[in-house]
C-alpha cells in the first residue's frame, strides 16, 4: 500500500542561505525510491508517494539525505494526507474570513501541551491569538506573521525546546491537503 506524504523542510532558502533548489530536492526524494514527487514553493515542501516507512522514519531518511547532498542539516517533518486534512478541518479560526497571511499553522514533530505555553501572556498580544491542535499550533496574526509579537514569543527556544517546529500560511496548509490527496492513479 502506498501513502501520499508532505515533507516540510524548516528554514531553507531564506535570506540567501541554506539553498535547496527544488529541482534538486525532487531528484533527491526520487532517488530515495519515492514516486509522484512534487515540490511546492521555494520554502520547502515536497510531496511524494511512499510504499514503505512511517512519518518518523521518512523524516529521518530525508534529513540524512539532505545533509549528505547539501552539506548542512535541515529539520524535516513528514505528515500524511489524513493528518494534514485533519489539521485543516480542525482549525479553530474561521478560515473564510482572514487573509492567508493572517492565519498560520505551526507543525510540531511531537505533541506540545499547554504547559509549554504557560509563560505566554495571551491577553497582552490580542487581537493575535493561538490555539493548540494535534501536533500543531494555529496562529491568527491580523497584521501578518512578520509583524507578530505573539509569533516571536511562540518561537522562543524555551517554548519549542526538544521539538522541530515549522510554520506555514493558510494557503500552503490547504495546498498541501490538495497535493497529498489520494487519487485514482494509486494514491493513499
Amino acid at each position: 500500500m502506498t501513502t501520499r506524504y508532505a515533507a516540510l523542510l524548516r528554514g531553507i532558502n531564506v535570506g540567501g542561505s541554506r539553498k535547496v533548489p527544488m529541482a534538486e530536492l525532487r531528484a533527491l526524494v526520487e532517488g530515495l525510491g519515492h514516486t509522484r514527487v512534487r515540490t511546492h514553493l521555494q520554502s520547502g515542501q515536497a510531496v511524494f508517494t511512499a510504499g514503505h516507512g512511517d512519518e518518523e522514519s521518512l523524516a529521518a531518511e530525508l534529513t540524512r539525505a539532505i545533509e549528505q547532498r547539501f552539506g548542512f542539516a535541515v529539520d524535516v517533518i513528514v505528515r500524511d494526507h489524513a493528518y494534514l486534512r485533519a489539521v485543516a478541518e480542525a482549525c479553530p479560526f474561521s478560515a473564510a474570513e482572514p487573509a492567508a497571511r493572517q492565519l498560520h499553522v505551526t507543525y510540531f514533530s511531537a505533541p506540545a501541551g499547554e504547559e509549554r505555553f504557560a509563560g505566554v501572556d495571551r491577553a497582552a498580544h490580542l487581537p493575535e491569538e493561538f490555539r493548540l491542535g494535534d501536533r500543531a499550533l494555529y496562529l491568527y496574526a491580523p497584521d501578518g506573521l512578520g509583524r507578530s509579537k505573539l509569533a516571536e514569543q511562540l518561537a522562543k527556544p524555551r517554548v519549542n525546546k526538544g521539538l522541530i517546529a515549522t510554520t506555514r500560511n493558510w494557503n500552503t496548509v490547504t495546498k498541501l491537503v490538495e497535493l497529498t490527496a489520494p487519487d485514482v492513479t494509486g494514491g493513499e
